[in-house]
């Protein structure tokens, strides 16, 4: 089954989007490789550009095969969407990656993972937060990144200096380094990581390959955290990506009069989670997606009733725990009709009780 997603995605002019349509359109990838070129065009299924490809069929199976045998000798691993070690939040995704090559751990995308990606010129300010936050999240988490200089870079090396496990997404291929200045930076990331891209070894890296690697940055991951970013950082891609692969985006805030500052200050003003640490990310992942990072949080969960509260406060705080629990659920079980228990919900929020998960989700919030 392999040979046949390698050789759909060797093919220029398809991505993954084309490719899933293509897959379900003929009933597998197999089947699309056999179908008639006139016919794709016809159901307008793939470019014009692409046809003669199609028309080569044993000619991209060859490639295929070759290219699997390159990889096997290069310690290179060539994963699809049905093998176990394929990431599972990218699997949740619209069209993920056909394919994906990955040189390193494979262990490193099976656990839970976070993005921190911004500017490839941070200020001191910026590499001072991307340290910071990375040094408490990576105890937790695997920390995703671009590879690129600034951000990424400084991301990728705290976590690789305090033993932590990281993932760079490359916009190449996965036997070229970009940029090559982190040549050695990548090299110790495959030690104690992986790199990961979705193009064929061999690919360069074009400037259209990046909105696609921040694609794949997003969906690994189940929050996204921009540290700095211009107006028209390429980390503005990312968190994009991530609000319609419904991830959460945190924001470091930054000097307003920082030219740094102004994606990020966009972010927060949409809508994005302003963070100052590690426990502000802890309080806004959901526990059903992420619960190791709630495990063992900086902070305590409440399990005291807190002090001199009014009693319909009380009774609600009582049916909460530390597992979020929908509105539905908690007027159910508390007897408090909805309009009733949305009021008190917000009242114990504004004191400090309460935290709001998301999707009108609530637990108890930490001491």
């Amino acid at each position: 089954m392999h040979r046949y997603w390698i050789a759909l995605n060797n093919i220029p002019g398809l991505g993954p989007t084309r490719i899933k349509r293509l897959a379900d359109a003929f009933g597998s990838p197999k089947g699309a490789l056999e179908a008639p070129a006139a016919l794709m065009l016809e159901k307008k299924l793939i470019p014009p550009s692409s046809a003669a490809a199609f028309r080569d069929k044993e000619r991209l199976l060859a490639e295929a095969d070759a290219q699997i045998e390159k990889c096997r000798g290069a310690d290179v691993s060539i994963l699809i969407q049905t093998d176990g070690g394929y990431p599972m939040y990218l699997k949740e995704i619209f069209a993920p990656p056909p394919v994906l090559y990955v040189r390193g751990d494979l262990s490193a995308l099976s656990g839970h993972a976070l993005a921190v990606v911004g500017t490839r010129r941070p200020t001191s300010y910026g590499v001072s937060c991307t340290r910071s936050l990375t040094a408490e999240l990576c105890k937790s988490a695997v920390i995703v990144s671009g590879l690129a200089v600034g951000v990424d870079t400084a991301a990728h090396e705290r976590c690789l200096e305090l033993g932590g496990k990281t993932v760079a997404v490359l916009g190449c291929g996965i036997d070229r380094v970009y940029p090559p200045e982190n040549k050695g930076l990548a090299k110790r990331i495959c030690e104690h990581g992986a790199l990961v891209s979705e193009f064929p070894p061999g690919t360069i890296p074009e400037a259209y390959n990046f909105p696609r690697r921040n694609r794949v940055i997003s969906g690994i991951s189940c929050g996204v955290i921009v540290v700095e970013a211009g107006e028209r950082s390429g980390a503005l891609i990312t968190a994009s990506y991530a609000l319609e692969q419904n991830r959460i985006v945190f924001a470091v805030p930054g000097p307003i009069d920082s030219p740094m500052s102004m994606g990020t200050f966009k972010l927060i003003k949409d809508g994005a989670v302003p963070i100052r640490s590690s426990s502000d990310v802890f309080e806004h992942i959901s526990a059903a997606s992420f619960a190791p990072l709630l495990t063992a949080p900086p902070q305590s969960i409440r399990s005291e009733p807190p002090p001199m509260l009014p009693e319909n406060e009380i009774a609600v705080w009582d049916v909460l725990s530390n597992d979020p629990q929908r509105v539905d659920t908690i007027s159910e079980t508390s007897g408090v009709d909805i309009p009733q228990l949305l009021a008190i919900l917000l009242n114990l929020e504004l004191k400090g009780f309460v935290t709001q998960i998301g999707g009108q989700q609530f637990r108890r919030a930490l001491s």
